[in-house]
C-alpha cells in the first residue's frame, strides 16, 4: 500500500495526474477539483495515495492532503461509496465541509456533488454518524463537550460537540479532536469554520 508519491507532475488532464519520481512515471485519478490545489505540470509535489485493487484492475488515487485522504477511506466504508465515488465527493468539497455535513445533516450540501443523489446523501451521514457514535463511546459522546463548555466558560457546546465528531470522523482520537477544538473554539464561530480551525491545530500533530 502507498502512503504518498513526492515527485514532478509531468503531465494532467482532468481526471489524471503523471507524477515522475526517479524516472518513473505514476498514473494518478486525481479530478482537477484535487490536482489543481496540488500543483501544476513541472512542480515538486507531495501527492496521498490510495492504491485500489480489482480483479481486472490497480488503480491509484490522488489526495492533495492527509486529511482529504481520511476523508476519502471514511467515505469508502459507506455501503455503496466506491473510490470513484468518494473520490468525486472529496474533489468537489473540503474535508471539513463534508465532516460538517455529516454532523450537521446537511443533505442539500452533499446532494450538490455531481451525480451524488438524496439517498446516497443520507446514507452516507447516517453511516458516519452511526461510525463516530461506536468510536467515541456513549459516555464519551453524551459528556465530553458541556464539560468542557463549563470548565472553560464557553458557550454553544452544540457547535463543539458537532467539530469533535467530524475530527473524529476524520480519523483523529477523542482526546486529540477535544483539544484542537477547545483552543480552536471562538464564540459566534460557525460548525465549518471551527472544524477548518480545528483541523490546523491538530494535524501538525497526528503524524508526529
Amino acid at each position: 500500500m502507498y502512503a504518498y508519491i513526492k515527485g514532478i507532475i509531468s503531465e494532467r488532464n482532468d481526471q489524471q495526474i503523471v507524477v515522475e519520481n526517479n524516472g518513473i512515471g505514476y498514473l494518478i485519478n486525481c479530478p482537477l477539483g484535487i490536482s489543481a490545489e496540488i500543483g501544476e505540470i513541472g512542480d515538486e509535489v507531495t501527492v496521498y495515495l490510495y492504491q485500489s485493487v480489482k480483479e481486472d484492475d490497480i488503480s491509484l488515487y490522488g489526495f492533495g492532503s492527509r486529511d482529504q485522504k481520511e476523508m476519502f477511506l471514511k467515505l469508502i466504508t459507506v455501503s455503496g461509496i466506491g473510490p470513484k465515488v468518494a473520490h468525486t465527493i472529496c474533489a468537489s468539497l473540503s474535508p471539513e465541509q463534508i465532516a460538517a455535513a455529516v454532523m450537521s445533516g446537511n443533505v442539500t450540501l452533499l446532494t450538490g456533488v455531481k451525480g451524488l443523489g438524496k439517498k446516497t446523501a443520507e446514507r452516507i451521514i447516517l453511516e458516519l454518524k452511526d461510525k463516530l457514535k461506536s468510536q467515541l463511546g456513549t459516555a464519551s459522546g453524551a459528556n465530553v463537550m458541556p464539560a468542557v463548555s463549563v470548565s472553560e466558560g464557553k458557550g454553544d457546546a452544540g457547535v463543539m460537540q458537532d467539530a469533535v465528531g467530524a475530527l473524529v470522523v476524520l480519523g483523529y482520537k477523542d482526546q486529540e479532536a477535544l483539544e484542537a477544538v477547545g483552543a480552536a473554539y471562538e464564540d459566534g464561530i460557525g460548525l465549518e469554520d471551527l472544524i477548518r480551525k480545528a483541523l490546523k491545530l491538530a494535524s501538525g500533530k497526528k503524524f508526529l
